[in-house]
């Protein structure tokens, strides 16, 4: 069933892409006046970039028309049902780290679709110091995380309602010692949840967060972070990120 939610989700978001890209019935004017940043995480996915260009990242992942837009606008504009289903946000730099912020962000999928996330972090991780991933969904249960270190790929873990799809890597101290081992259970044999189904073990927003506060920052306390005001770019992804399902061979 998850894959199925995803898969809509994949599919909408290539549509408004498409309109965004046709032309769309009304311009959207984003604010440029410099600002600092926003807090941002929930029910959402982002790239933590160690680097201080977001010029490199926009270059590096092929964006599409991009227009300065501040914290503000941009962040207001990826959790828009219209504009958030096409655009990401590059964000000025915050310290050593740059963010790119959207859910059309590629994500891990399983078995049954194309592996766009990997290749892309991978490519990413061979510019960049460091290329961490994150993707918070309650809706659907769906939790990620990744981290690229020097050009390689150290962890990769994604979990949905049905288990997990995305495991590569060793499991890292920092997830250790938010206890996340204990989330690669499906269940726990001889229990019950209050359903009467299997009990399911899954992390939360919270382990997200406080994950991503150990690798980088916490995404939702940066509006108390001590920033200089500034403007980062918002841009439309390109065609290639939508979701394609594994071509079976007969």
């Amino acid at each position: 069933m998850v894959f199925i939610i995803v898969a809509m989700i994949a599919l909408t978001v290539y549509a408004a892409f498409r309109l965004a890209r046709d032309g769309a019935p009304r311009e959207v004017i984003y604010s440029a006046v410099p600002d600092r940043p926003c807090a941002f995480g929930y029910g959402m996915a982002w790239l933590a970039i160690r680097t201080r260009s977001a010029r490199e990242v926009i270059e590096a992942l092929r964006l599409i028309e991009p227009v300065p837009c501040n914290w503000n606008s941009g962040i207001g504009a990826v959790y828009d049902a219209r504009l958030g289903a096409s655009h990401v946000f590059v964000s000025p730099p915050v310290g050593d780290w740059t963010f790119v912020v959207g859910l059309p962000l590629p994500h891990p999928m399983g078995r049954g679709f194309v592996d766009k996330c990997t290749p892309l972090l991978v490519d990413l991780g061979g510019r960049f110091p460091e290329v961490q991933y994150f993707f918070s969904y309650p809706p659907i249960d769906f939790y990620a995380w990744a981290r690229v270190r020097d050009g390689r790929l150290v962890r990769a873990f994604a979990v949905t309602d049905e288990g997990i799809v995305w495991n590569k890597g060793r499991t890292t101290k920092e997830e250790r010692g938010l206890r996340l081992k204990l989330f690669e259970l499906r269940g726990v044999e001889g229990r019950k949840g209050d359903a009467g189904g299997e009990m399911i073990l899954l992390p939360t927003e919270e382990h997200v967060m406080r994950l991503a506060n150990r690798w980088s920052l916490d995404p939702t306390t940066l509006d108390g972070v001590a920033a200089d005001p500034g403007v980062g770019c918002i841009a439309m992804v390109p065609g290639a990120w939508r979701a394609e399902r594994v071509r079976k061979i007969a």
